[in-house]
């Protein structure tokens, strides 16, 4: 039942290109980092795995209505993360209805989204996600789990997550940076081989958002 009423919110916006967004919060944190990532990602995934994806990504709000439009959220940024008690409850109800968040640590974001997280879910824990998921299995394989892209405490890359009813709803990626490997190549000037890594898993969170 709820899936369906999440299909019915989004039934418009099913006539036409797909539109996925970036996730606007307050706290003073840099939600508007990479701004280039989810275009890139969006155009990637047209071409390869055949979504019809807008590339022009909108943004949406954490307390928004307009959030139930998006099927496939991401947040990014470095800093503080602040979720009011309306946008807690409008992002449980976005999704628990079949919505699908994705954060990316962009480097300083941890200690932040982790109790804002909490806020949203008390009566679960982020769970460590372990290679062996199918969000790493397709369309392209990822055997070891979480690509590492860019550097920052010589600690490998993580995947955590919040399950409802056995359904991933919300990864939160770590010591990974997928988003800057998702960027113009002149931003970070990263080799082919790594942007094209990230946008590879990118590529598979996305399939699973849309898909589960």
């Amino acid at each position: 039942m709820k899936k369906l009423l999440y299909i019915l919110l989004l039934a418009p916006a099913l006539l036409m290109a797909q539109e996925i967004a970036v996730l606007k919060y307050s706290g003073g944190g840099d939600w508007y980092g990479n701004p280039t990532s989810l275009p890139n990602l969006a155009k990637f995934c047209n071409q390869n795995i055949n979504t019809k994806l807008n590339p022009k990504t909108a943004t949406v709000e954490v307390g928004s209505p307009d959030l139930f439009s998006y099927p496939f959220v991401h947040m990014t940024g470095h800093g503080n993360v602040v979720f009011s008690d309306n946008d807690v409850t409008n992002l449980r109800n976005y999704l628990t209805s079949g919505g699908f968040l994705h954060i990316d640590d962009n480097y300083g974001m941890d200690k932040y989204i982790r109790k804002e997280i909490q806020k949203v879910f008390p009566d679960k824990e982020l769970v460590q996600i372990p290679s062996n998921h199918e969000i790493f299995k397709g369309p392209y394989a990822f055997p070891q789990g979480m690509p590492k892209i860019h550097e920052h405490d010589n600690k490998a890359p993580q995947a955590w997550g919040i399950f409802v009813e056995g359904r991933l709803v919300l990864l939160y990626t770590l010591e990974s940076d997928l988003g800057d490997g998702w960027e113009d190549q002149e931003v970070h000037n990263d080799p082919r081989e790594v942007r094209e890594k990230a946008l590879k898993m990118g590529a598979n969170i996305v399939n699973y958002a849309f898909k589960n």
